[in-house]
């Protein structure tokens, strides 16, 4: 594994979210009911961003742009939307389902600490 060090554990208390970047990753660290997530901060559907996405009181967050939702846990999608069917078949060639990337994240030290790797 390969930590890096990324935020200061007090910058993200209950309810906040925080963007950062590690290498060429843009990352949503998420504080949700006093538990800390680290996703890929682009909705796998078509790379939009989710640090406006609502979180949903069973841990998932829904993309703000088509409300797909996925689990903070485990990326994995829990709703799906599908394509209008004027565009459905084509996009869904483009855009299969797809879980969202997670990240392992660690508290150490007072500071967050995420492995991209």
């Amino acid at each position: 594994m390969s930590w890096t060090q990324v935020l200061s554990a007090d910058a993200l208390s209950p309810g906040a979210r925080q963007v950062v970047k590690v290498g060429n990753r843009s990352i949503l660290l998420v504080n949700h009911e006093g538990q800390l997530y680290a996703v890929e901060n682009a909705c796998p559907h078509l790379k939009l961003p989710l640090k406006k996405g609502k979180i949903t009181p069973d841990g998932a967050i829904v993309c703000p742009w088509h409300r797909s939702a996925f689990d903070l846990r485990t990326g994995e999608a829990k709703e799906w939307i599908a394509w209008p069917p004027i565009v459905g078949k084509a996009m869904s060639v483009v855009s299969p389902q797809k879980p969202l990337s997670v990240f392992p994240i660690r508290v150490e030290a007072g500071n967050i600490w995420i492995d991209v790797e």
